[in-house]
């Protein structure tokens, strides 16, 4: 088996690589999480890593004066998509993956948090993501972008109608969470435990439904990120 490295930028420890880290591993990847508030992102090479995943966290792409790592992240993932290197964008790295490529950022209609399907577009067919077809996954975000030029939308959902897009096959950004594992999920619930608050939602109901609906999502969203590890042009 091929052997490629995986650097995963982590911004909050409790949203890691997940259900995904098992058959990264099985694919051959060797991890290595680099811990967005303990690593120099400027000094981090680009084009290094044969797999580059940008993970979720609390904070905006338009947070960059009160979080400067937010720019030396852009700086790393405008240098790397511009030589299409394999790159995975998961929430906030979807938004940053967006912001790089020129897309805008910004605030949504409200906030989207909970668990529910996914309006596949038809360029989705034939893409990764036709394995979440009638899967409900968890969304968990107060942001949305614009769908960056050259770039193809695979999902929506009524409240942020860009939740997918993909340029050709290494370039992949989802607003969404396929990643979660169910029996993590109360690190979640804790972590967010203000934003919940605020926002008036309920942790029994998603914890609840968590309950329902990860284990499904943990098999679909491996079937989904299998396919397209498949197809990634090194």
């Amino acid at each position: 088996m091929t052997r490629r490295t995986l650097h995963a930028i982590r911004h909050v420890g409790f949203e890691d690589l997940g259900s995904f880290e098992t058959p990264l591993r099985t694919a051959g990847y060797q991890i290595e999480y680099i811990d967005a508030a303990e690593r120099d992102l400027g000094q981090l090479e680009p084009l290094a890593a044969d797999l580059l995943v940008i993970l979720g966290g609390p904070i905006g792409v338009y947070d960059h004066d009160s979080y400067p790592l937010v720019a030396d992240e852009l700086q790393l993932l405008r240098a790397r998509l511009a030589a299409d290197r394999p790159t995975l964008g998961i929430c906030l790295g979807a938004q940053l993956m967006a912001a790089a490529l020129g897309a805008r950022v910004y605030p949504g209609p409200a906030k989207e948090i909970g668990w529910s399907t996914l309006d596949l577009a038809p360029s989705a067919k034939s893409q990764p993501l036709a394995a979440l077809r009638d899967v409900a996954v968890l969304h968990w975000h107060g942001d949305t972008f614009d769908l960056p030029q050259g770039c193809t939308l695979l999902a929506s959902t009524p409240l942020c109608r860009h939740q997918a897009f993909a340029r050709g096959p290494n370039l992949l950004g989802l607003q969404f969470h396929p990643e979660v594992r169910g029996d993590r999920f109360e690190h979640w619930l804790l972590g967010h435990a203000s934003e919940l608050a605020t926002s008036g939602l309920n942790p029994v109901t998603l914890r609840h439904d968590a309950k329902r609906y990860a284990r499904t999502l943990e098999q679909a969203g491996t079937v989904m990120l299998n396919d397209w590890l498949a197809k990634l042009k090194h």
